[in-house]
């Protein structure tokens, strides 16, 4: 049966570049009568997505996007596509290959980029060409001789491949000058734990050139105790090719930007090594931050423990969060002057908010069922309070402090306090006292300069909050929907005796006030519709309302005015309705406010940056010290992927502002 299929291919936005028709009548015989065949690396270039849809439809593992160091062959005869090949970073942990090279865990973590992998070889089933594919095999791994070095800077020494034995006996390999080592031992990584699947797949190997592949058990500095503070550590995984695929595509690496990642880390992770006694402590709080930057599913002690070290690994890892007596507080100082150096500017604001996780059980430091705002409701959770800072330059994370419900200060949980060892010395603060605190520390540090403060409604809401803020500082606060106002100063007076009742003798406003979000509805006050900023998706919109007004304050059951401020109204493309209040100037320009609305947003980001893809969320420690900890390395993780914005200057703070 011929068959022809045509198949288009689309640039962003849907527009058609080009047709390509797809013939897949039978093509059979022997390859000298097929010659010459053309192979060519596809990646971005046109043919990829040819690539993309043979390899998606036609080989048994499919194709999902690949990301990291990779290149991708298209092999076709007379310009009719008849095979796909590729060729990605190796594997972390492959015990046959590790054994047969003879390389111990620190060799492996510092020469893992000279090994790659075969992921994918597809012949499509129609062609029948008699030794095709080890023909294939052998001209691919000459071009990519070539091809790596200078896609990636690093020669291959050893290739890898995994073959289904179910469906494949390996025959072009062998025929290919490939080594068979055996079986896999038929698990996988689920999560944080290994699951037997009983799928064993036959390994193979081809070897480019045998001495440079021993001189790496060879070439590997020795272990050897820190004699200072100063020596380095070992690189530890912080080389290998596991990066997150979100992290890449927000900050718009490419392929051939990636192989330098690992020693951006080592030299960025370098300025925290004073804050370590011991090389293992800076090993294991390396590699932590390396797990959070990874492709892990979950980024908790356990999976990374698992992904670098192996089973033996997650006890000392563990421990290392509770009792490791790293200096906390310097990492977080140094964090902070790297964050300002980067960031900092005289018009930033510091933020403060609040962010809850759902926790299970009882035992860990601080869980007791009250308000989540990740659920909208009353559950069992920890909830942390954050200061976050945002400039037209980009923004982060500042401090942290777990909030503990005042029912963890009773006799009744006194035993558990010390196992969480929370300090004794603590005292039940608000979260309110918590983030005035924070900001007044961020302030009086003088790295984060800022006209504003921003806040969400669940400090906004409050009067002395925002009254307790430092001076010389604007804020700009999220308020409730329901927040009353007066659009003008009602008059105040005592009101007439009406000949009935109780002589009135307290004030009380001549009109009634009305809720925030009538104004939202009142037609007669216009949106006004304006482009923030230009996006990663294109312009940032925003529909605005912006009035002074006069807030009001309930006094023994009536409202008052307490104050004029800014009502500043945003509705977002979905309908979501926003509102706050500023103690901005009168004659502030609206441009100001604007400006003011679009800082507000970030630390939101951070929170869904950091829940997303760099395990905030994820972490199961139960002590007051590990959780501490656990959000430092998150905010330190993050701070890294801003400086990979920065230095690749693709996706900056205005182009992520959408929110």
């Amino acid at each position: 049966m011929i068959r022809l299929f045509k198949l288009l291919i689309y640039q962003e936005g849907g527009i058609m570049v080009k047709s390509i028709l797809f013939d897949s009548r039978p093509l059979e015989g022997k390859l000298k009568d097929h010659l010459p065949i053309e192979i060519r690396a596809v990646n971005r270039t046109e043919l990829e997505s040819l690539w993309d849809y043979m390899v998606k439809n036609y080989h048994y593992l499919g194709y999902e996007k690949m990301i990291g160091p990779r290149i991708k062959y298209l092999a076709q005869y007379r310009g009719v596509p008849i095979a796909a090949l590729s060729y990605k970073s190796a594997f972390f942990r492959i015990t046959a290959r590790d054994n047969y090279i003879g390389w111990k865990e620190q060799q492996r973590n510092l020469y893992l980029k000279h090994v790659i992998n075969n992921n994918r070889f597809l012949i499509l089933p129609w062609i029948k060409i008699k030794n095709l594919a080890s023909h294939l095999l052998s001209r691919t791994l000459k071009m990519l001789q070539s091809d790596w070095p200078e896609r990636f800077g690093v020669e291959p020494y050893l290739v890898e491949t995994f073959i289904d034995t179910d469906s494949y006996d390996g025959t072009c390999y062998r025929a290919a000058n490939w080594i068979y080592l055996g079986e896999t031992s038929g698990f996988s990584k689920e999560g944080s734990t290994y699951v037997y699947h009983g799928r064993q797949k036959s390994i193979y190997l081809y070897v480019y050139d045998e001495k440079k592949l021993k001189s790496l058990t060879n070439s590997a500095p020795c272990h050897r105790t820190l004699k200072n503070k100063q020596e380095r550590a070992p690189k530890m995984m912080l080389h290998t090719p596991t990066w997150e695929p979100e992290i890449l595509e927000q900050v718009g690496i490419n392929e051939d930007e990636i192989s330098g990642l690992g020693d951006y880390l080592e030299n960025f992770l370098a300025i925290f090594q004073p804050c370590y006694s011991r090389r293992d402590q800076r090993e294991h709080g390396e590699t932590f931050v390396k797990g959070l930057l990874s492709n892990l599913e979950r980024k908790s002690v356990e999976p990374i423990a698992l992904e670098s070290e192996g089973p033996k690994g997650v006890r000392p890892l563990q421990i290392f969060f509770k009792h490791a007596p790293v200096d906390d507080e310097m990492m977080l100082h140094i964090y902070q002057q790297r964050l300002h150096s980067n960031i900092a500017s005289p018009v930033g604001m510091i933020n403060t908010d609040v962010s809850d996780f759902v926790k299970k059980g009882k035992n860990s430091v601080g869980v007791h069922r009250q308000y989540c705002g990740e659920r909208g409701k009353v559950e069992n959770c920890q909830s942390g309070v954050f200061v976050g800072y945002s400039s037209e330059k980009g923004y982060g994370l500042v401090d942290r402090r777990l909030f503990i419900p005042e029912a963890w200060f009773g006799d009744d949980y006194a035993e558990l306090r010390r196992e969480c060892g929370i300090p004794e010395d603590l005292t039940f603060n608000t979260k309110l006292e918590l983030a005035l605190e924070m900001i007044n520390r961020t302030a009086e540090s003088n790295l984060f300069p800022a006209r504003w403060i921003g806040c969400d409604s669940f400090f906004g809401r409050s009067k002395e909050f925002l009254a307790s803020l430092p001076e010389g500082y604007y804020y700009f606060a999220d308020i409730p929907e329901d927040t009353l106002i007066w659009p003008q100063m009602p008059e105040v007076s005592v009101p007439e005796y009406s000949g009935r009742g109780p002589k009135p003798k307290k004030p009380k406003a001549s009109t009634k006030p009305i809720s925030v979000s009538e104004i939202a509805e009142d037609e007669n006050i216009p949106w006004q519709t304006k482009i923030l900023s230009e996006g990663a998706k294109g312009p940032i919109i925003t529909h605005t309302k912006c009035i002074r007004v006069v807030e009001a304050q309930k006094d023994n059951g009536r409202y008052l005015p307490y104050q004029e401020v800014w009502l500043y109204i945003r509705r977002y493309d979905n309908g979501r309705t926003k509102y706050a209040f500023s103690n901005a100037p009168a004659d502030i320009e609206l441009e100001e406010l604007n400006r003011a609305a679009l800082m507000r947003w970030p630390i939101e980001q951070c929170f869904e940056e950091c829940k997303s893809y760099l395990g905030m969320k994820d972490y199961e420690t139960r002590s007051w010290i590990a959780w501490h900890r656990h959000m430092l390395y998150v905010f330190i993780a993050h701070l890294f992927v801003t400086e990979l914005r920065l230095k690749f200057k693709k996706n900056t703070y205005f182009n992520h502002a959408t929110g």
